[in-house]
Parts: C-alpha cells; structure tokens; sequence
C-alpha cells in the first residue's frame, strides 16, 4: 500500500509501523518496487521500519515542473525526513545514490549511515570526454535555428543513451543535469559510515567507480559480489538486507577503514 509523504508531494511504501530508520532511493527509470525484496522480511517490523520513496518523476510521484538537479532531489527527501525525527540509514541504488550522497553532504544530521549500491558517482575510466563532433555540430547548428527539431531529435536517437532517449520532458533535463553534475566535493564532505555494495558484473557502473569513489570517502567499506550485475536490490536482495542491518557479509572486501558502528 502507498503511503504519501511531504504533504502528498511523494510517495512510498513502509514496512514496519514504527518511525522510520531506512529510507531507500531507487535507480533511474526504477522505483520503490525494486526494493520490495530486500525489505518483505520479518526483520522489518515494529522494532525496524524502511521506507522507499519514489523519487520525483518515478512510479507514483509525479514530475518535477522543471528539469531538478540531484540536489534538488536531496532537497525534497530532506523533506521527508524532517518528519521522521532522528537520524536514518538511506539507502541509494544508482541514481538514488547521487541523491543520497548530495543529502549525506548537505545534511549530515539526517543520514546515520549511507548504503550505496551501483552509483554512478565518479566518471568512468572509459567514459568518452566530449559528444562525437557530429552531434556538437547538429546542436549548435539547432541552436541558431539551422537544424529542425526533427533533425535534431535524429541526431539525440543516434548518439544518445537508452536512459536519455527514453526520458520525456523535464526528466530528460533531470537527466542531463545528473550525468553533468559532479560529487567529488560532496563525497569528501560525508562525514557518516558509508557502505558500498556492487556487483562484480556491474557493466553499466563497474568496480573501478566504486574504488575510486570510495577512496574520497572518510569511512568507506566497499563489498564487492562476484557473478551479480547492475540491479543489485533485484539480484542479492538478501546480502543487501543484511548491511542494511548491519550483520556482516563478505564475499570480498576492499577499501578504507572499518566504518564505525
């Protein structure tokens, strides 16, 4: 069942009837659906209650009426939690995780404790610099109205990414503003214990991004798990579940310093 959120603004679903202790953030194109494994456990009851929002522009809430930066979305999770009180545990998968992190930043007084899984959060080793020349070409010829919106949106198709190509509207700004944005300043304001959960197979944020990422935090434990992909709330729900709760799992460990506890 839903629940709404920062006077109807967002919405979630809780699981568990006291105040919340984990917010969870989901992946671009996703929402609170995806955590529905991790969190449809006994462990989640009266004593432990998560909360999964989605995000603006995702599942039941809807868009922003202009194209939101990630602190922007930080902002509106901020929100929510003024309402919860006390500290909590957030939870950001993908996209989510940039959320987070800008949270973790600007309000270190929410976030107890950061669990990011699969976040896009440094570039990666590959990632090309600049668009192809053709495609600057078509963009700048379109902003001095030498090339039609058709044409422009041909030349968006062919060098664009599945995840931009299929955002409408605002979240197409939504999404260039993310993919343009930088967290190196926010990860070494974070002051809280930050777990860092990836798949071995991760193809669309590899490894390397989480080592690099982690090696800007202050206490950084990053969990890598061989043979799992992107969709890690999907695939290792369970291990998930358990750094949420804080029981040790360890399939392969590196990074800083044990996180305090």
């Amino acid at each position: 069942m839903l629940t709404s959120y920062d006077d109807g603004r967002l919405f979630g679903r809780a699981w568990g009837t006291s105040t919340p202790s984990v917010v969870a953030l989901h992946g671009w194109l996703r929402d609170h659906h995806d955590f529905d494994a991790v969190f449809d456990d006994p462990a989640f009851g009266p004593g432990c209650t998560a909360v999964a929002v989605d995000l603006p522009g995702f599942g039941a809430t809807p868009p922003p009426e202009r194209g939101w930066g990630t602190l922007d979305y930080a902002m509106a999770v901020d929100r929510v939690l003024e309402s919860f009180g006390g500290p909590v545990t957030v939870v950001g998968h993908s996209f989510g995780g940039r959320v987070a992190v800008r949270l973790a930043a600007m309000s270190p007084h929410r976030v107890a404790r950061l669990v990011l899984t699969g976040v896009p959060l440094v570039d990666r080793a590959d990632r090309r610099a600049t668009p192809a020349r053709s495609y600057r070409i078509a963009r700048r010829l379109h902003r001095w109205g030498l090339l039609g919106d058709e044409r422009m949106e041909a030349a968006r198709r062919r060098h664009g990414s599945p995840d931009y190509l299929a955002a409408r509207g605002t979240m197409r700004e939504v999404f260039v503003r993310a993919v343009q944005d930088t967290y190196e300043e926010d990860l070494a304001r974070i002051t809280c214990p930050t777990e860092l959960v990836w798949g071995g197979d991760d193809r669309e944020v590899p490894v390397e991004v989480a080592e690099r990422a982690s090696a800007l935090l202050r206490h950084a434990r990053l969990t890598v798990w061989p043979g799992v992909g992107h969709l890690t709330p999907l695939e290792i729900p369970g291990a998930l579940r358990s750094v949420v709760l804080g029981v040790p799992v360890r399939p392969e460990v590196s990074g800083g310093p044990e996180p305090a506890r």
